[in-house]
């Protein structure tokens, strides 16, 4: 679970009585999509012809661009979800981080998910006595590649569901 129980309005966008401006809610489909696309190649290292989780980053990247509909984002997020379900390991954390990225459109806080799975991407790639130090590397990363206009939001909400998210962004 990665969603908490009750939905913070920061993540809510201002047509649906939030405070998540559409230029916000842009950047952080922006910065999912670069999180989830930074362990891609977990995924397709194991699974080369399957082209879900890389639609699904592609997908929410045109939904940012208003090229195409949230429903095109979310349903290419829940196929990308569905590419990680029979797996294990990194290949499974990387699909979900799409997954998760490409919902984003639907719901903001998925940004969240598509971060942490990342994380567990990345420390599922490497030996077990690896693995606090890569995770912490790609938080730091991810961090790094936050928007300025999101930068206290993101890190807030890291902050607050935390817990709920494996404990990853200690970094």
């Amino acid at each position: 679970m990665i969603l908490p129980k009750e939905r913070d309005p920061r993540f809510i966008t201002l047509r649906r009585g939030g405070t998540l401006t559409d230029s916000d809610h842009q950047l952080l489909a922006l910065w999912a999509a670069s999180c989830a696309e930074h362990v891609l190649h977990l995924f397709e290292s194991e699974q080369p012809s399957d082209p879900r989780p890389r639609q699904a980053i592609e997908q929410i990247r045109a939904w940012s661009r208003g090229e195409i509909r949230m429903s095109d984002s979310r349903a290419a997020g829940g196929h990308a979800m569905a590419a990680a379900r029979p797996l294990t390991g990194a290949a499974r954390h990387a699909a979900f981080a799409a997954g998760q990225a490409g919902v984003v459109a639907h719901v903001a806080a998925h940004e969240l998910g598509a971060a942490a799975y990342a994380i567990k991407a990345a420390r599922a790639a490497v030996p077990k006595a690896d693995a606090e130090v890569a995770g912490r590397r790609e938080c730091s990363w991810q961090r790094e590649q936050l928007p300025e206009e999101i930068r206290e939001l993101v890190l807030d909400d890291q902050r607050l569901r935390n817990d709920i998210c494996w404990g990853v962004f200690e970094c």
